[in-house]
C-alpha cells in the first residue's frame, strides 16, 4: 500500500459520518505502512483531503498511540500549520492522547521518543488554541494537554490558571464546565 491507496481510501467517503471515518481508520491500522502518509496528509495543506486525514488520524491514534512515536518531531514541528477548525479539533485531541501516554505507564514509546522541544512546541500551540477564537472542543483538549504538561513545566499551570480565570465568564457552558474542573484540580 502507498500514499495513493490511502488517498483513494480517504476520498471514498464524502461525509464526516463516524462509520466512514472508522472504515478508513481500520484501513490504516490494517495497513500500517500507510501511517506515515497519513501524518503527511494531515499537514500538507488546507484541502478537504487534509481534513479527512486529520479525522482518521485521531481515530488511529486513539487505537494505537504508539504509531505516532517515530513521527513525534514532525508532528510537533508542524502543529502551527493547522488552521482549519475541522482539522484542529482532532489534532488537539491527539495532543491530549500524547500527553496522557507520556504520563501513562512507565517506559512507553511516547515517553521515550517525545523530546523537550516537542513538549515545548505542544505547550505553545495548545496555549495559542486556548486563547485564540476556536471552538470549545479544541479548547477543552488544549486545557487537558496543558494541565498534564504543566506537571513538569512549572510556569504552565500558573499561565493556565490565569487564562481560565480571565476567560471563563465569557465562554460557553462546555468551556466553563471543563475550566472549573481543571481549576479545581490545579487549586487542590
Amino acid at each position: 500500500m502507498n500514499k495513493n491507496d490511502l488517498i483513494l481510501e480517504l476520498n471514498s467517503f464524502k461525509t464526516a459520518e463516524r462509520a466512514h471515518r472508522d472504515k478508513s481508520a481500520k484501513f490504516v491500522l490494517e495497513h500500517q505502512e500507510t501511517f506515515p502518509f497519513l501524518v503527511e496528509l494531515v499537514f500538507e495543506g488546507q484541502k478537504r483531503i487534509n481534513i479527512k486525514a486529520a479525522w482518521v488520524f485521531e481515530l488511529v491514534c486513539f487505537e494505537n498511540i504508539d504509531l505516532i512515536s517515530p513521527y513525534l518531531d514532525y508532528f510537533t514541528q508542524n502543529l502551527t500549520k493547522i488552521k482549519n477548525e475541522s482539522a484542529l479539533r482532532p489534532i488537539a485531541k491527539v495532543c491530549s492522547f500524547i500527553a496522557n501516554a507520556y504520563y501513562g505507564k512507565s517506559d512507553n514509546e511516547i515517553y521515550n521518543k517525545l523530546t523537550k522541544k516537542g513538549i515545548q512546541l505542544m505547550i505553545e500551540n495548545n496555549f495559542d488554541w486556548l486563547i485564540e477564537e476556536h471552538k470549545v472542543a479544541s479548547k477543552v483538549f488544549a486545557m487537558d494537554t496543558l494541565f498534564l504538561f504543566g506537571r513538569e513545566t512549572n510556569w504552565v499551570h500558573k499561565e493556565l490558571i490565569m487564562i481560565l480565570e480571565k476567560n471563563i465568564a465569557n465562554e460557553s457552558a462546555g468551556y466553563q464546565s471543563h475550566a472549573k474542573k481543571i481549576l479545581k484540580a490545579l487549586n487542590s
